[in-house]
């Protein structure tokens, strides 16, 4: 009986090895060529510089570490422009997570806070231009590692600051863009400085807190 049974066993192994369909190779990304030598800061309007048919990657290298993020180019083709856009002109380097609330989310993007001497304005600045929100995405915050464009009241505020969620944030879902996940690199966002805390009173800041740099922004893409 047991020469029949293996008998079988190998019989239909060697079946389901025939209909297993192979598994999808994984995306092979490769770097954009940056726009500019140097940071530049201000724009009347960001250039189009994505294909939103393509897959995009953002790799974050910050002092505490590298985070690498999936743009969602379909979902919010403007943010991913935009975001982009800004990083292939060195935007991003130099600037700082200027607003790291434990249990919230990570801010980042401001242009002034790359300059220590303008820090009662970090939270404040922009590249110059503004666009609208993209909502209707099915998109939400309801995990740690999605990646959200900040803005000020107005809808119509978008522009380079940006926001990665430590925590399920659903208050914030309908409210502002999804353009983005965390792939690799929470762990790094876990180590970050905390520069405030929050409570029923809103946030108090923590004295002290050095803020972390972006060193730079590589953008990749998947042909």
């Amino acid at each position: 009986m047991r020469p029949l049974m293996l008998s079988a066993l190998l019989m239909t192994s060697t079946a389901f090895a025939q209909t297993t369909t192979p598994a999808t190779p994984a995306p092979t990304f490769t770097p954009v060529p940056y726009l500019s030598a140097a940071p530049v800061r201000t724009f009347k309007e960001p250039g189009w510089v994505i294909n939103p048919a393509k897959t995009y990657r953002a790799v974050l290298r910050t002092t505490k570490g590298d985070v690498t993020v999936e743009l969602y180019a379909k979902q919010a083709p403007k943010a991913v422009n935009s975001f982009v856009f800004l990083a292939l002109n060195h935007f991003y380097d130099g600037t700082r997570f200027h607003r790291v609330v434990e249990g919230f989310m990570a801010q980042g993007g401001d242009p002034l806070s790359a300059d220590a001497a303008q820090k009662a304005q970090w939270g404040t600045g922009g590249p110059g231009y503004g666009f609208f929100v993209e909502l209707d995405q099915g998109l939400n915050f309801n995990v740690a590692g999605v990646l959200g464009m900040a803005r000020s009241q107005s809808y119509f505020s978008q522009g380079s600051q940006f926001f990665i969620t430590l925590a399920p944030a659903d208050f914030l879902n309908g409210e502002y863009t999804v353009f983005g996940k965390v792939v690799t690199g929470q762990d790094v966002l876990a180590k970050l400085t905390r520069t405030a805390t929050s409570g029923q009173g809103g946030e108090t800041p923590i004295q002290g807190a050095e803020p972390d740099r972006i060193q730079s922004v590589q953008i990749l893409v998947s042909k």
